[in-house]
């Protein structure tokens, strides 16, 4: 995240400046492109704008009206403080709500396969039987169009697609913990009384902004 820092001597600049890149996280990385001394300038205004950055200032003079209009047409974020600590906090959020974040695989819900239902003659794409998992779902919820891990004894015996999920031969998307229901998985069949099947959510996970009360504060991932 590009910065351009003003401050109102030379040796605040640099603390100020060392301090932000302690903010720095493997999401988003602070990138002080410009440094300077004394109050917010138009000059500083075209530059964050031409790269895309936002400007501290740290126990300097509010910049001018025209000043900020500029920066406010142009979208320009200033942010101006005088306690460090409120600065980072500020900048810290900023990073948080700016990180991309990182995808990762949580289990939202566990079914556990009571009985095994089989229908002669049932399924289209492949002319055969069709065999449905009647199960309950355990912890949190399933969701039809997750992905589906199906576990026998703790080991991973299948992982893919769900086929189909009714509650009550009602095509459902979703069923709740403590519900029963019908599922089906694509191009798997070899259910057994007391498999478990897991679904499977994608979730985007951002980083956190933590202060703590000493005034530390860091960006965990």
């Amino acid at each position: 995240m590009p910065i351009i820092v003003k401050a109102d001597v030379q040796g605040t600049v640099q603390a100020v400046t060392d301090a932000l890149k302690t903010l720095n996280s493997p999401q988003v990385f602070v990138n002080v492109v410009h440094v300077g001394v004394g109050p917010i300038s138009q000059s500083d205004v075209d530059l964050a704008q031409s790269c895309g950055a936002c400007i501290v200032g740290f126990n300097i003079k509010a910049p001018t009206s025209a000043v900020t209009m500029a920066a406010t047409q142009a979208r320009i974020k200033i942010m101006q403080h005088s306690v460090i600590y409120h600065l980072l906090e500020e900048v810290g959020y900023l990073i948080v709500d700016k990180a991309p974040g990182t995808f990762e695989t949580k289990v939202a819900g566990e079914a556990e396969v009571l009985n095994i239902f089989e229908l002669k003659g049932r399924s289209k794409s492949i002319g055969g039987d069709v065999k449905i998992a009647g199960c309950r779902v355990i912890d949190g919820h399933v969701t039809k169009s997750a992905i589906m891990r199906l576990l026998r004894s703790g080991d991973v015996v299948f992982e893919g697609s769900c086929a189909s999920l009714k509650r009550e031969k009602q095509d459902v998307e979703r069923v709740g913990k403590g519900n029963e229901c019908g599922l089906m998985l694509c191009d798997y069949d070899g259910f057994q009384i007391g498999d478990i099947i897991q679904c499977l959510e994608q979730v985007v996970r951002k980083p956190k902004f933590i202060s703590s009360e000493s005034g530390a504060v860091r960006i965990e991932c």
